[in-house]
């Protein structure tokens, strides 16, 4: 819930994406790459996007991550896909981690998608 003095929330968004990128650099998460959303999306504040080795360490990231959340103080996160640890989705409502396996995220190339979105944006204001 926004505070009076962070109407918009953004300073827990904040806290949550601090939180995030700390455990995924703890766990050896790869090519972590964080996209700011916000105005972009109604979805979320944040973005972020990386990847495990293996399924094995695609699951562990994402254990990891829930435990981190939790311990911070930001309660239970919705998740997505942790038992089959191709491409695990966490949803913390501010921001969302998207943990791939290297071949799953090639294929779905989330970042190229955004990429592409925030280019058409910028060329609309030229």
């Amino acid at each position: 819930m926004p505070s009076p003095s962070d109407p918009d929330g953004r300073a827990v968004a904040d806290q949550i994406l601090r939180t995030v990128l700390a455990s995924l650099d703890d766990s050896k998460a790869e090519n972590t790459v964080s996209l700011d959303i916000q105005g972009k999306s109604l979805l979320a504040d944040y973005m972020v996007i990386t990847s495990g080795r293996s399924h094995r360490h695609v699951g562990a990231v994402a254990d990891h991550l829930l435990r981190a959340l939790k311990d911070a103080g930001f309660g239970a996160a919705r998740v997505e896909g942790q038992a089959s640890a191709d491409w695990v989705l966490i949803d913390t409502g501010d921001v969302i981690v998207h943990i791939f396996r290297p071949e799953v995220r090639d294929f779905y190339a989330l970042e190229k998608m955004w990429a592409e979105d925030n280019q058409a944006e910028a060329d609309t204001l030229h």
